[in-house]
């Protein structure tokens, strides 16, 4: 087994490695951003299911949100009820599209979970272009 696995998934056996988080250092809003929901999530101000960023992978949520870790059948976030499966996430960043459906059925699960799940990557694309391209943001 080698010292880190290349899924990008944290796992509990990988040792840190610094190659993981190089994003926040050439973007400074989602650095900025990763600062302020951490600080306000540890004051007990911001439930961690409420954030535009990721806490574990060190990037904007929409970025990662396909990610496995991603998912948690007890609140629902990326789950078919239905089908009691994963749901896989689709993220278009050029159209602004995030779009979530069941691996079995093909299904979108509806939950408020989800929906809150898609309305937060939304916002993090929207964040995440801002930090990319100011003067359009100014505009």
């Amino acid at each position: 087994m080698s010292e880190k696995c290349r899924c990008g998934d944290h796992h509990a056996w990988a040792a840190p490695n610094p190659e993981d988080r190089p994003a926040a250092a050439r973007q400074p809003l989602l650095a900025s951003t990763l600062a302020h929901e951490d600080r306000v999530e540890d004051d007990g101000g911001l439930d961690p299911t409420d954030r535009v960023t990721c806490r574990t992978h060190r990037r904007w949520l929409h970025e990662c949100v396909s990610s496995p870790v991603h998912t948690n059948p007890a609140i629902g976030y990326r789950w078919c009820r239905r089908c009691d499966h994963q749901a896989l996430v689709a993220v278009d960043e050029l159209a602004g599209a995030v779009t979530i459906r069941c691996g079995l059925c093909g299904r979108v699960p509806r939950s408020r979970a989800n929906a809150e799940l898609v309305e937060l990557c939304r916002r993090s694309l929207s964040l995440a272009r801002a930090g990319r391209f100011p003067e359009a943001a100014a505009a």
